[in-house]
């Protein structure tokens, strides 16, 4: 990235946006860091770290408090100053996560916040490139291969979270023909490939967490599921693409699924984890429809961990095709690495962190 480059991102200190920050910052370039103000105090340091990790001078970095859900981005008119004239690429990583997420604040948030972002876009001068990080499941309950030209559908959604991506990609996506803009759609995002570490247990967690509970059990039954897929992808997998693309004219215009082409089946992640954790896989698979029944009952999440709202992920035949992300990731040495050459490190991490320390 060039030592003249000015990035504002959205969505700092968040586990993505730092760690894109950091990597971003080996390579020269100012940045503007977007931060809610209960956040402010924790992003300093955060910077404090990424400027000796990296030999970025601190004053590369500079924190314009705010937030996407006002207007203006809820800045001063000092900070928006700065803001509109500086910035040439802009990264949107800003929303709530959560699959239980209310309807009113996964609107507020994620889909007015990400309109007020691209009011805010359409006022920089400047601007080379709009990078804007949605999810594989604006899908909702499509199924089959979901490919990464497709958006719009009336399949509906398992979730608030689901809908309010999907709302705000629409948004985004409407923007391409006069905004310089790419769009990453991550898969389920789990821990770094090389070190394990993540700031969320969800996703693929339940179901490590639910063998470390019940380690008998998976001796015995596995209650994944041959036909259906959990695509996982690592989290520096999923940053050093961005970092990779983040002046890469080639893929304006694009939507690319952040994805692993070869996901392996609830089935095989169930013994992949069992091994690791005991030595051998199960011997008995469990139907799917009773599996899934007995997760749904009223005393399942007490039992197994994994909550009521993310059973359905477990469930739905869903692929995403990622050949657009493929061209343009394979000339930079990128490719989505297997899970099975970094579950060890992921199972490990969780169980050497039965708490994450946030």
């Amino acid at each position: 990235m060039p030592l003249d480059e000015t990035v504002l991102i959205t969505g700092f200190p968040g586990f993505i946006a730092g760690r894109l920050v950091e990597r971003l910052a080996t390579e020269g370039g100012h940045f503007l860091l977007l931060v809610q103000a209960p956040f402010v105090t924790r992003a300093r340091v955060e910077l404090e770290r990424i400027a000796n990790q990296t030999g970025m001078p601190f004053s590369n970095f500079r924190i314009l408090e705010g937030d996407i859900a006002q207007p203006n981005l809820g800045m001063s008119q000092d900070d928006l100053a700065v803001a509109i004239s500086q910035p040439t690429v802009l990264l949107h990583l800003a929303a709530i996560y959560d699959l239980a997420l209310a309807r009113d604040i996964a609107m507020r948030v994620n889909v007015a916040g990400t309109r007020n972002v691209n009011a805010f876009a359409r006022l920089l001068p400047n601007l080379r490139h709009y990078h804007y990080v949605s999810t594989c499941y604006v899908a909702g309950k499509r199924k089959g291969r979901i490919l990464e030209t497709e958006l719009e559908h009336a399949d509906g959604f398992r979730n608030y979270y689901e809908e309010s991506k999907y709302l705000a990609e629409v948004e985004v996506e409407a923007l391409k023909s006069s905004l310089p803009i790419t769009i990453h759609r991550p898969a389920v995002v789990c821990g770094d490939s090389k070190t394990g570490e993540t700031a969320k247990y969800d996703g693929i967690y339940y179901l490590i967490h639910y063998l470390r509970k019940w380690p008998s059990v998976l001796k015995i039954f596995n209650i994944g599921n041959r036909e259906v897929t959990l695509n996982l992808v690592p989290v520096d997998f999923v940053v050093n693409s961005i970092a990779a693309l983040v002046r890469d004219p080639k893929a304006i215009g694009h939507t690319i699924q952040l994805a692993d082409p070869n996901p392996l089946t609830t089935h095989e992640l169930f013994n992949t984890i069992a091994r690791r954790l005991k030595g051998s896989g199960s011997r008995i698979t469990v139907p799917a429809s009773i599996v899934q029944f007995s997760l749904m009952l009223p005393p399942s999440p007490r039992i197994t961990d994994l909550p009521h709202h993310a059973v359905p992920y477990f469930f739905l035949q869903q692929t995403y095709d990622t050949r657009q992300a493929s061209a343009l990731l394979d000339p930079h040495g990128l490719r989505c690495p297997p899970f099975s050459s970094y579950a060890g490190t992921i199972v490990d991490y969780a169980v050497l962190h039965p708490e994450l320390q946030l």
